[in-house]
Order: structure tokens, then C-alpha cells, then sequence
């Protein structure tokens, strides 16, 4: 796949142009977004990656395309989970909510850098040594077995990692929220504000998650331009379907285990590949082993396209069953000396004043059985 100069930065300007605008909509007017705003949003930031997969499909064949396409699920998929963490980090931090959507913003432009920053050095490591597949493969295998297995932890509370205690020891900060500001100046002192801390906390969270998910993009495709565009277009809808998605993030159930699923499906794509292309001195003499398949990339695309697809109907399908297990029998008709259940009468509407997905309910296990397979730093 040969991108000229020109194409990096004519893609990466336009991404950066619709980030600004988004910032600078969010930064004039922080506010909570409607379902219709969210919707709208959302659905032209997957319209747009639909398009962009048409345009490579149209510019450099049906093969890359279908790489990206791969990727770009993956990612998505992946970040679904990561919601589950931001949830927690919002409810842990008591974020006001008209200042989620700056904190959300804001940390995903630095998960972009960074994320950047980590696909080009993972591009420089493939290139040079392809033994890195095993690697990748058996990282991805084995988070796959914890996610599968429940991690180490039920702990439904975000604890923050070094970086952001080493941060808040060192620089002193204020308790109130000032709005969108990082800093505010007190008595002559500059003093950080809950949203930098916050900020960072996104931030660094979604790298920790990169962990695997930038393995498992390059096990599906080596090019670090669709790595990047897929990445990218998978973080700019996130927002948005933080806000769109929160009161069905409790009804995906199986979300972990389906993405153990998918994590194991790549990861042993990615040691057959690194076996068809074997140049270990200790693994078969240092030659490739022809008789490994190697998965193209429609096979891949039609598997995780299935897993996504059972993982998201058979938990919609459980948790209704659950809801209708649970829901109480019928009051009786009040008549022929029965009482009315007074208890009953009065009794707020199920989820009444709760802010949806911050709650309890959203704080699924599946947030901290992947957060248990990283190592925070």
C-alpha cells in the first residue's frame, strides 16, 4: 500500500479540522447532549468511515479496504469497553455533567497522540523483527483467557494509577470545578483544577487499553495508515456514544467474553502468521512453516463481524429474560375485601432520578476484568 506524503497529511489534517470544530462547539457551549445530537453526531462519524473505506476500497484495492473495515470494528468494539471505565472514572471524580463532554473531548485528543505516537514506534518494531507476531499473538491470547476468566478483581471503583497520584502530590489543586479551565490562580498560587486531573485520567486510561488493541489492529492489517485512520476514527465517535450508548452499556453482558473471544481469534491469527513467515533459528530450523494457513482478511472480517453480532444479541436476549424474571407479579384488582398494596402506590418509577449509565448498574464487571489485565503504571 503506497500512501504518498501528501495523503498522510491531507487525511490527518482533515481528522484534525472536524476534532477542532468539535472542541471549539464544546468548549463555547459545554453542555449535556440530547439523544438527537449524540445520534446525529454519531452517525456521521460511522457514515464518514464507511466512506473512507470506499475510498481506500476505490484507491488501492478491496484487500486493504476489508483490512480497514476489520480494524476499524475491532477498535470500536474495544472502545465500547473502554466506556465502561470512563463511566467509572466520571462517577468516581463526580463530574458535573454539562463538563463530561469536555473531559471526554479533551482526553481523547491526548489518547489520539499518544495512540499515534505507539502505532509508529509498533510499525518500526514489525519492520524490523517479525518475531514480534509471537509476541503480539501470545499477549493477546493471554488477555483474552482473563477476560474470559474474570480477571483478578470484582472491584467495581476506578483506583487511580501512579501517574495521577504522583500528579496530585505534587501539584497542589482545588477542590471546586471552575468549568473547562486546567488551571486557576489563587492568592497569587497556580493551582490545578479536578478537570486536568480528570483529563488525565481518560487519557492515560485509554492508552493502558492500546495495550491490546494496537497489537490486535496489526494482526489484522500492517499498514500503519489504516492503523492510524482506524484508530482514529474509532476514538472520534466515542463521545458521542458515551452519551448515546450509557442505558444499554448494563444490558451487554456478554461484552467481555465476547471480546475475549475476538482477542483469541487474532491472537492466534497472528501466531499462524508469524509461523507461515518463521525466521526463529529454534522454531523449524529458522524456515517458514508452509503448511500454517494464513487467514485472509474476509474470513477475519466475516468472524468478527459474527462474534460482535452473537455477543451483542445473545445479551440483549439474557437481559431481558433477566427483567422479565425479575419483574414483580401483577397487583391485584382491589375488590372483594382486598387491600390495595400500599407499599406499592407510592413507589418511585424503576431508575427514577438516577442519572443513566452513571449508576451502580452501569458499573458492570466487565469494566474491571479488563482494567484488571493491564498493569497500571
Amino acid at each position: 500500500m503506497n500512501v504518498p506524503v501528501w495523503g498522510w497529511f491531507l487525511t490527518i489534517g482533515l481528522m484534525a479540522v472536524f476534532l477542532m470544530i468539535d472542541v471549539f462547539v464544546i468548549a463555547r457551549r459545554p453542555h449535556v447532549p440530547s439523544m438527537a445530537e449524540a445520534g446525529r453526531h454519531l452517525a456521521f462519524y460511522v457514515a464518514a468511515a464507511v466512506l473512507f473505506g470506499l475510498f481506500v476500497w476505490f484507491e488501492w484495492g478491496g484487500q486493504y479496504a476489508g483490512e480497514f473495515y476489520a480494524g476499524w470494528l475491532t477498535e470500536y468494539s474495544l472502545s465500547v469497553d473502554n466506556l465502561f471505565v470512563f463511566l467509572l472514572i466520571m462517577a468516581s471524580f463526580k463530574v458535573p455533567q454539562k463538563l463530561q463532554q469536555s473531559a471526554l473531548m479533551i482526553g481523547i485528543i491526548i489518547a489520539i497522540i499518544l495512540r499515534g505516537i505507539f502505532i509508529a514506534l509498533g510499525a518500526v518494531v514489525i519492520n524490523a523483527y517479525s518475531w514480534v507476531f509471537y509476541i503480539f499473538g501470545a499477549f493477546l491470547v493471554y488477555t483474552a483467557v482473563k477476560l474470559a476468566t474474570g480477571g483478578e478483581t470484582d472491584d467495581d471503583e476506578y483506583h487511580e494509577n501512579r501517574l495521577l497520584v504522583w500528579i496530585e502530590k505534587r501539584f497542589p489543586a482545588t477542590k471546586e470545578w471552575n468549568g473547562t479551565r486546567l488551571t486557576v490562580l489563587e492568592n497569587g498560587k497556580r493551582l490545578i483544577t479536578p478537570m486536568l486531573i480528570v483529563i488525565l485520567a481518560l487519557g492515560t486510561t485509554d492508552l493502558l487499553f492500546a495495550l491490546d488493541s494496537i497489537p490486535a489492529i496489526y494482526g489484522l492489517t500492517k499498514e500503519p495508515f489504516l492503523v492510524l485512520t482506524a484508530n482514529i476514527f474509532a476514538l472520534m465517535g466515542l463521545r458521542q456514544l458515551y452519551f448515546l450508548i450509557g442505558g444499554l452499556l448494563k444490558k451487554l453482558v456478554y461484552l467481555s467474553i465476547g471480546l475475549a473471544v475476538l482477542l483469541a481469534f487474532i491472537g492466534v491469527k497472528l501466531v499462524m502468521h508469524a509461523l507461515h513467515e518463521n525466521n526463529l533459528p529454534f522454531i523449524n530450523g529458522g524456515q517458514p512453516l508452509e503448511g500454517v494457513p494464513d487467514i485472509p482478511i474476509l474470513v477475519s472480517l466475516g468472524a468478527i463481524v459474527l462474534i460482535l453480532g452473537v455477543t451483542t444479541l445473545a445479551s440483549l436476549w439474557k437481559s431481558s429474560r433477566d427483567a422479565r424474571l425479575e419483574t414483580p407479579d401483577a397487583v391485584p384488582a382491589v375488590g372483594d375485601g382486598e387491600a390495595p398494596l400500599v407499599d406499592d402506590v407510592d413507589a418511585p418509577a424503576a431508575g427514577a432520578g438516577e442519572r443513566p449509565g452513571v449508576g451502580s448498574e452501569a458499573r458492570d464487571d466487565g469494566a474491571s476484568r479488563r482494567a484488571a489485565t493491564h498493569d497500571v503504571p
